[in-house]
């Protein structure tokens, strides 16, 4: 009985305490995330100016009134487009997650506000790599409202990642059919082109860029998109003028310089090309062009500069895994092609696997691995699920067609390297090397 009135005397206390510290905290916000100042040539646009009074206008709203959900949502979108813009994820991405987690807590009776933050937040869920989690995302999005486009761009995005292609098309059609614009075209080209329609691709991301206000980010990355698969073509007239464009309304734009960049190597000029990827990099802090040039010196023979700069690329890779920005797919490639460690890209390629199994671009890269690993009947049953859309892309053309070659099929490998060779003739990668030397010793044995 004593023991009995003991307990409950505790929990009489823990309840009052608690209750306390509730009515205390009640009114406590989540802070208000400090913007950081950018460097290099972006920060001395006009584009920036603009971008940091308005942030500065929202931080001051929030400060003189923290229920202010409107400006909370807008400073969201805002860090959204500033880790775009600046390469700073592990920052931004997190930041402007916080903020829209504070206004789907408090649970706002308006139902637009509402349905733009569940939005906004798959959206970021998607920029982490966290696709399951998007998905969930944006279906209650869709419960609160089926009648806007965005919910099913994020939708689309979703079951393109999670290797659900026929879902992701209805999605697309959807979208496109609410609002014919950039967003909805990008979309409808990328699907087409994993489909293997390549001039299709082309058609509708030129109906995407003419669609965006030039000047714009997201004007200035179709017109790259579309300048990437123009070079899919093996045009690379084409591929230059669209970047040339891009950076002409979009001045010092680090993805088109990225694209001249890749032009210039495939015109074997190597050190243009370390060059122009340089500028990239210091514009913006973007994994894919450290990746390029430590594969570029590491082909000039300068091991050294390639090793401290693949260091400092794996370290912010990691820093980025830090932040929830899941990056074990991009990890596992760098560890298999510029590493040369497949067994350390199996272990980073097997958790992505788990998470998204159906995903043609992580069996492409399981299947390289095997391929590495001289494991060619692994390697085959991989690339049938990364070819099963009849993508088009030159790269897994030739990777199958290497695969089926090893595996005896000469004459099914040989077609399918020479398709490969013929769709982008400017190849420079290992692939296209091996896939010359097996059609050159072949012709030789004739």
């Amino acid at each position: 009985m004593k023991k009995s009135y003991i307990l409950n005397a505790v929990l009489i206390v823990i309840i009052v305490a608690a209750a306390g510290l509730f009515y205390q905290y009640r009114n406590v916000q989540v802070p208000i995330p400090p913007l950081k100042e950018r460097t290099g040539p972006i920060s001395v646009t006009s584009e920036w100016l603009n971008t940091k009074a308005a942030i500065q206008g929202l931080q001051r709203k929030l400060r003189e009134k923290p229920n202010d959900l409107q400006s909370k949502l807008l400073l969201a979108f805002a860090f959204m487009q500033e880790a775009r813009i600046t390469g700073e994820h592990p920052y931004y991405y997190p930041a402007a997650l916080n903020l829209i987690n504070d206004i789907l807590d408090q649970e706002p009776e308006n139902p637009i506000l509402m349905y733009e933050a569940t939005v906004a937040k798959a959206s970021i869920q998607l920029s982490l790599h966290q696709f399951n989690e998007a998905l969930a995302t944006g279906k209650k999005a869709l419960a609160i409202n089926p009648n806007i486009a965005s919910v099913y761009g994020v939708l689309c995005d979703a079951n393109v990642e999670l290797g659900n292609y026929e879902e992701a098309i209805n999605m697309a059609d959807r979208m496109t059919a609410i609002r014919p614009d950039l967003k909805s075209y990008s979309r409808i080209s990328y699907l087409r082109e994993i489909h293997g329609d390549l001039p299709g691709a082309i058609e509708a991301m030129e109906h995407a860029a003419a669609a965006g206000y030039p000047g714009l980010e997201q004007t200035a990355w179709t017109r790259f998109t579309l300048g990437s698969l123009y070079e899919k073509t093996g045009d690379l007239q084409k591929a230059a003028a669209v970047y040339e464009r891009a950076m002409a309304e979009y001045p010092k734009y680090a993805f088109a310089i990225g694209g001249l960049a890749r032009l210039a190597e495939k015109k074997n000029n190597p050190q243009a090309a370390i060059r122009l990827y340089t500028e990239a990099a210091n514009v913006l802090p973007e994994f894919s062009f450290q990746e390029e040039l430590v594969r570029l010196y590491q082909r000039q023979g300068e091991t050294r500069t390639a090793a401290n700069l693949m260091e400092e690329l794996i370290e912010g890779l990691q820093e980025d895994q830090k932040s929830g920005h899941l990056m074990d797919l991009e990890l596992a490639n760098i560890y298999l092609h510029l590493k040369n460690d497949p067994k350390a890209a199996m272990t980073y390629a097997i958790k992505e696997f788990k998470r998204r199994p159906n995903n043609i671009d992580v069996c492409k890269t399981l299947a390289a691995i095997y391929y590495k690993q001289q494991q060619y009947q692994q390697a085959d049953f991989f690339l049938q699920k990364a070819t099963r859309t009849n993508s088009q892309d030159p790269t897994l053309l030739c990777l199958n067609g290497l695969v089926k070659y090893r595996l005896g099929d000469r004459v099914a490998g040989e077609t399918l390297i020479r398709k490969s060779l013929a769709t982008d003739p400017f190849q420079n990668t290992a692939y296209s090397t091996e896939g010359k030397s097996l059609l050159s010793n072949s012709i030789s044995k004739l």
